[in-house]
């Protein structure tokens, strides 16, 4: 195959883009360097997605031929559009551009080769639902002893299975840094991963991550596919570098070792994603891996206010692992984003959906605000004023909170404390256990409806019994907790108070059932630290349980606000979510320490950098206003209870760069 050399001397006289023109002198750099390894630090709202655009069109203008370029990105829509910008700006076919997500790259090369390994072409790939019901067959055929404690189940076995595969780590690692209580459990859950991988390829079956390892282990040990490929792929081009994990790094680096025409594009500041093995030293430590690298820095922005800049700017110098870049306005004008400091969370949820409103009448389309938190139990409140005050939003970040089955689940358990008679609630406590479904909660329900209708203080009542015929033997063990849980919210004397029910039921049984069920067991548990410090509210479980009534069943109107382009909606997010979003006007609720940073990932600097990563990509959304606020005092909850600090974040910056406005007391004027 000829090589491609890419040399100003070389360029052809009639280009159908004027590069100059369209791009800034930054831009300008980036996409008519030549060949070698470059690192492109592309600030936020500085035209990453133009500058990628139009390098692959400058490539496909200077002789490379379209089917020897490779575009990696992290979603397909995002490969889709930047070539599709490129088509537009061409006018020869581009169609033969290798460009998609590095599992959608991976399965094109398992499809071609597959045998090599042991795979035939027209391998299954398993989706999420279909790994965990494997993983949860072979766990019933491994004899592992289930019964004495909890073992986890399909789905967070596939979350340690991944975070293992991605990050490159042991399982005795990731169990000891992610999931240390079931760090005793090591061996079986080794054991179960080998039988996992033998009962997949005999079924000839791949999980999402073998797209990634099995395609890396053919390159590595297949030298004439390995050097196809890497002849193939003159020049390779990665969006998002910065969101890269191990795997994806090699992967990258073993396409590219032939020509070295690697050019990565990130932001090492908005590097967010570790929990789910992201790793942000890959970005940071490429130019020692490619010593000849050229680095160029993106940081003229079109998407902000200048005062906005200019506190992003100061938000992310604590950092000590960074490239240090400056983000520059193109815009002009915009007053300074305010600091908000709020008596409570209720009255920051007051202040949030009046200036909402007040934005509203000033010509700001709901469309065009949003509000982003740390943690999905930080917006509780606010999620309940704007139902009061009919403030129409979507939670782009999952359900709303009090939709989410953890928090349903709960309150269920007080439902039926406050209602015997209450058969549904009693129903979905009872198809938590392992081998209860529909026919067997129907018998239990008319085996047990009679004690519980029963009151324990009154003559013949009677708890419900730790053994019983009717249990199956799968559940006997949920069941001793369980009932002895139930029968505890039974004799609680009035008034019944919804914080301590709560702390019953989650000491009790269900922070042990969280664990084994969901791979983001501590996150849960957060959330119902923060419901219990929410009921502290109500003077009586009963209107606690109203209120939850009132702001459920909810999910179907998000589904209705996205379907049609006449109504109005706000959105609300996690910070994760909203990476890549931009607003007029966004408030970052919840800047407390312990709460923005989150108080468990503290633990290291790193955990600390990231958190201010994440504070940096948050205040970053923001185009025309930014409002940052906090709660001087907060319900007791986990550690975030009682009177707060600003974070730490906060504090870091130059008083100059935001305007304070203190609300002392509920119901104050602003």
């Amino acid at each position: 195959m000829p090589e491609y050399i890419l040399h100003p001397a070389h360029a052809p006289r009639d280009l159908h883009i004027d590069y100059r023109k369209e791009l800034n002198e930054q831009q300008h750099a980036v996409v008519t360097a030549g060949n070698g390894p470059l690192l492109v630090i592309a600030g936020a709202g500085s035209g990453k997605t133009r500058t990628l655009t139009y390098r692959v069109a400058w490539l496909v203008e200077h002789g490379i031929p379209p089917d020897r370029i490779l575009l990696l990105t992290f979603t397909n829509k995002a490969a889709k559009e930047m070539l599709r910008r490129v088509a537009k700006l061409l006018p020869m076919d581009i169609s033969a551009i290798w460009g998609g997500t590095f599992h959608h790259v991976g399965n094109r090369l398992l499809r071609r080769h597959a045998k090599l390994i042991g795979y035939e072409p027209d391998f299954t790939i398993l989706d999420r639902d279909d790994q965990k019901d494997l993983l949860d067959a072979c766990l019933a055929d491994a004899n592992i002893d289930t019964k004495g404690e909890r073992f986890p189940k399909g789905e967070v076995l596939a979350e340690i299975y991944s975070l293992a595969t991605n990050t490159e780590r042991s399982i005795e690692r990731v169990l000891a840094e992610q999931y240390d209580y079931f760090s005793h459990l090591a061996g079986e859950i080794t054991k179960l991963q080998r039988q996992y991988e033998t009962r997949k390829r005999a079924g000839n079956v791949m999980d999402y991550d073998d797209l990634l390892v099995k395609s890396l282990d053919l390159l590595k040990t297949q030298p004439e596919v390995s050097e196809r490929y890497q002849q193939q792929f003159v020049h390779v081009l990665v969006d998002e570098y910065q969101d890269t994990n191990k795997i994806q790094a090699d992967l990258i680096d073993a396409l590219a070792a032939r020509h070295q025409n690697l050019m990565v594009v990130g932001d090492d500041a908005q590097s967010i994603y570790s929990w789910r093995g992201a790793n942000y030293r890959n970005i940071l430590s490429f130019p020692e891996r490619y010593p000849k690298t050229e680095t160029f820095k993106i940081e003229v922005n079109y998407r902000s206010v200048p005062a906005v800049l200019t506190l992003a700017n100061d938000a992310i110098k604590g950092n000590v692992n960074q490239f240090a870049k400056s983000l520059q306005p193109v815009r002009q004008g915009g007053g300074k984003p305010w600091l908000v400091a709020c008596a409570d969370s209720n009255q920051q949820a007051q202040f949030v959906a009046q200036r909402i409103l007040e934005l509203r009448e000033e010509g700001v389309p709901l469309t065009d605000v949003a509000v982003l938190y740390r943690a999905h139990f930080h917006a509780m409140e606010l999620q309940m004023e704007f139902t009061r005050r009919n403030i129409p939003f979507v939670i782009t970040s999952g359900l709303r909170f009090f939709e989410q089955a953890h928090v349903k689940d709960v309150s269920s358990f007080l439902k039926l404390a406050t209602n015997p008679n209450d058969e549904l609630s009693f129903k979905r406590i009872l198809r938590l256990m392992p081998g209860v479904g529909g026919a067997t909660a129907e018998k239990l329900w008319r085996e047990f409806q009679p004690l519980l209708r029963a009151d324990l203080g009154a003559p013949g009542g009677r708890e419900l019994p730790e053994k019983s015929p009717v249990v199956p033997k799968k559940a006997a063990g949920d069941w001793v907790q369980m009932a002895a849980v139930i029968n505890q919210l039974r004799a609680l004397q009035p008034p019944l108070l919804a914080d301590e029910m709560i702390e019953i039921v989650v000491e009790g049984y269900y922070a042990t059932y969280l664990k084994a069920k969901y791979p983001n067991a501590r996150a849960r548990q957060e959330d119902l630290n923060q419901l219990a410090a929410f009921g502290t509210q109500f003077k009586l479980v009963e209107e606690f349980l109203s209120q939850l009534a009132l702001l459920t069943n909810l999910e179907a109107d998000d589904a209705a606000l996205l379907a049609t382009e006449e109504q109005e909606y706000l959105r609300m997010s996690t910070v994760h979510q909203a990476k890549g979003q931009e607003w007029k006007v966004v408030f970052v609720i919840g800047l407390c320490d312990g709460m923005f940073p989150l108080s468990r990932s503290l633990d290291n600097l790193e955990g600390e950098e990231e958190e201010r990563r994440l504070f940096y990509v948050a205040v970053t959304r923001a185009k025309d206003e930014l409002f940052m606020t906090f709660p001087l005092y907060r319900a007791s909850g986990g550690e975030t209870g009682g009177f707060q600090r600003p974070s730490r974040f906060v504090a870091e910056l130059p008083k100059e760069h935001y305007q304070e406005l203190a609300l002392r007391h509920a119901g104050g004027n602003w």
